[in-house]
């Protein structure tokens, strides 16, 4: 993805990439590191620990192994946008996820650009799930691929051709989606909440098809946080959920 943006790029940056890249792979490295140091097996450990021990509910009722897996797929992926709805609307978890909102340019960096507190409170829910419903390991890995590789998908700073957006966004979170989901207008940032299929979106009334400007001109990011290369920086992203500015 970052390849591809780099040679098709759908909209052009306000600050300079690289300011941008040190900041969000500083975070991640950041956030990856604390997130070892909570949960150093992670959640495919937790998943392994349970059926080990026969732990949770899908180990009691003996469901089929294959259906296990995809119910544990689909539950984890609901879970992951309940999640994220929660965070935009619970103000001291906006306060953590606006981390990733303030960036005045989408793209597969983006994707990976979370506070780390935000990182442990997701890992630690989904760990929870896992533990309560015995969730195979196969189906957190299967989950987990798919997770990163849609947040890097659906960041990425490219346009898809017209035909297969049209084709793609009947099923799947496009780039032209998301954006929407990135606007500095409220309205539309509390949409598209999925981060790959689009039918929870559908399902729960937070689908947006189009926003009020056409996607090369959405204003992208926080009005309370403007494009400048120190708000790029790592200890702005770090220290930026204690300050005092709201959505």
């Amino acid at each position: 993805m970052l390849l591809l943006e780099n040679y098709l790029p759908a909209r052009q940056s306000k600050i300079n990439k690289r300011y941008r890249w040190t900041g969000n792979f500083t975070l991640l490295i950041v956030s990856s590191i604390t997130a070892k140091l909570v949960l150093p097996l992670g959640v495919v450990g937790v998943a392994i620990y349970c059926t080990e021990y026969q732990l949770g509910l899908f180990n009691v009722v003996n469901l089929p192994y294959w259906l296990s897996v995809v119910i544990g797929v689909v539950l984890l992926d609901l879970l992951i946008y309940w999640q994220h709805r929660l965070f935009h609307v619970v103000p001291w978890l906006w306060r953590l996820h606006k981390v990733h909102h303030a960036d005045s340019h989408v793209d597969a960096s983006t994707g990976l650009r979370f506070h780390p507190i935000e990182i442990v409170l997701s890992i630690l829910l989904k760990a929870l799930l896992v533990f309560i419903l015995g969730i195979p390991a196969v189906a957190v890995i299967i989950f987990e691929i798919a997770l990163n590789g849609f947040a890097l998908f659906n960041h990425a700073n490219i346009r898809l051709p017209k035909s297969l957006e049209v084709l793609f966004r009947k099923i799947i979170i496009t780039q032209e989606l998301h954006r929407i989901h990135h606007s500095q207008v409220v309205s539309e940032t509390n949409s598209n909440y999925g981060f790959s299929v689009v039918f929870w979106d559908r399902i729960f009334g937070s689908y947006r098809a189009q926003a009020k400007k056409q996607d090369c001109d959405i204003d992208i990011g926080l009005k309370e946080w403007p494009a400048t290369n120190s708000n790029a920086s790592l200890l702005r992203l770090l220290t930026m959920p204690f300050k005092n500015k709201s959505k």
